[in-house]
C-alpha cells in the first residue's frame, strides 16, 4: 500500500455550519456570513440539460438514477479519502462495484499524487461570496493542485463537464484567500463504471471568470428568494 505524505494546513476554524434554504445549500462562515455552496452555483450551468433529461426519462426513473449515482459517488469518494489518509482498512465495508471503480483510479493516485495539503476540508471566500468542501489539495505531477474525484457510468466528453472545472477554479481561489498559497492547476479524476478512468488537467484562470459570471447569475435568480 502506498504511503502518502501529508503536509497539513492550519485554518482558523474546524468546520462551517450549513443549512438548506428554498432547496439551495448555504454555508455559514466563522463571521456569520451566508454563502451558497460551489455546486449550487455551478449547477446553474447544467440546469437546462438536467431538466430536459428528467423530462425525457420521467421523474421516477430520474430520481432513481440520481439517487444511485449520488450513493456511488459518496462511496468512491470515501475510498479515495481513506486511501489517501493511509488507512490500512480503507476497503472495509465497500462493495465490489465501488471497489472496482476505485481500482480504476488507484494507479493515478499512486503515480501522480503526493504531498497532500488537505482532504475534504471546508473552504470559503469573501471575494467570491461562496463556500464548499474540496475533495483534495495536493501535488499532482509535482504541481500543487485542486484535485476533484468524480464518478460516472460512461466516459465524459470534456465539453459537458465545464462545471467541474469552474468548481475547482473556485476552490483554488478560496484556498489561496485563506492560506495565501496560490494554486493554478486543476485536476479532475473520473472513475468510470463502463470504461476506463479519465483525467482532465486545466488551469484555474481559464475558468474563474465564468464561475464569477454564474455567481452573479445566482444572485439575480435567487437573492430575493433566500
Amino acid at each position: 500500500m502506498q504511503n502518502f505524505y501529508h503536509v497539513g494546513v492550519d485554518l482558523e476554524y474546524d468546520d462551517l455550519g450549513s443549512e438548506t434554504i428554498n432547496g439551495k445549500r448555504f454555508y455559514v462562515t466563522p463571521d456569520g456570513k451566508q454563502y451558497p455552496s460551489v455546486t449550487t452555483v455551478t449547477g446553474l450551468h447544467s440546469k437546462k440539460a438536467i431538466m430536459e433529461w428528467r423530462k425525457r426519462v420521467g421523474e421516477e426513473t430520474a430520481n432513481k438514477i440520481s439517487t444511485q449515482a449520488s450513493a456511488r459517488g459518496t462511496k468512491v469518494h470515501a475510498l479515495c479519502e481513506k486511501y489517501l489518509n493511509n488507512e490500512i482498512y480503507y476497503k472495509q465495508g465497500a462493495n465490489l462495484t465501488d471497489l472496482d471503480m476505485f481500482y480504476k483510479i488507484k494507479p493515478t493516485l499512486d503515480e501522480k499524487v503526493s504531498n497532500i495539503h488537505a482532504l475534504e476540508i471546508p473552504l470559503y471566500s469573501h471575494h467570491l461570496r461562496v463556500a464548499g468542501r474540496v475533495d483534495c489539495i495536493a501535488e499532482y505531477d509535482n504541481k500543487i493542485s485542486v484535485i476533484d474525484f468524480k464518478t460516472s457510468t460512461r466516459e465524459k466528453k470534456e465539453q459537458y463537464i465545464q462545471n467541474y472545472f469552474m468548481q475547482c477554479s473556485a476552490y483554488a481561489v478560496m484556498y489561496e484567500e485563506l492560506t495565501k498559497i496560490p494554486i493554478t492547476n486543476l485536476v479532475i479524476i473520473i472513475a468510470v463504471q463502463e470504461g476506463n478512468s479519465q483525467v482532465f488537467t486545466k488551469k484555474r484562470d481559464d475558468y474563474i471568470k465564468e464561475f464569477i459570471s454564474y455567481r452573479k447569475l445566482f444572485d439575480e435568480l435567487y437573492l430575493e428568494k433566500v
